[in-house]
């Protein structure tokens, strides 16, 4: 039987764990950082564990191939998803989630990898990138908080 030449896309949590040679990019400091203001043209909602800001992006059924910027700190375990400027207030309150809006910085990417606290899982390919919804993100977030208990039966 033939099998299909085409590839399924990477998922969102594939595109997050850094390869070897992404790895050694970062040791070689082949790419740099900065800092950039946030609340203009768009906030961040920080939030913690990566995976939980994994699944919400999963669940909310977004694809990675759009263009969605969304960032990852690797050593603080956060994902950065950008959301419209002055509405990530939506997402303020909840458990290990942090917004940055105006008068706030976040380090990002001058290249395409950056460094392991503050790698593109997903960089913008768009002069003006689509942004995630923060109502829908905010929605995810809290059905993943408050989803079914897990029992150890053993």
């Amino acid at each position: 039987m033939a099998q299909s030449a085409k590839t399924s896309a990477p998922t969102w949590h594939q595109l997050a764990q850094p390869s070897y040679r992404l790895r050694a990019q970062w040791a070689r400091g082949d790419d740099r950082t900065h800092w950039v203001a946030c609340g203009r043209t768009w906030d961040a909602v920080a939030i913690c564990s990566m995976s939980r800001g994994l699944d919400a992006l999963v669940a909310m059924q977004v694809g990675p191939r759009r263009g969605y910027p969304v960032l990852a700190d690797h050593l603080r375990d956060q994902l950065y998803v950008l959301v419209p400027p002055g509405t990530g207030h939506t997402a303020a309150g909840l458990p290990g989630v942090r917004v940055l809006g105006d008068g706030f910085q976040l380090l990002m990417p001058t290249g395409q990898h950056g460094s392991p606290v503050a790698h593109w899982i997903s960089p913008p390919r768009e002069s003006i990138p689509p942004l995630i919804h923060p109502d829908r993100l905010t929605q995810h977030l809290r059905a993943l908080a408050c989803g079914p208990q897990r029992v150890n039966l053993s």
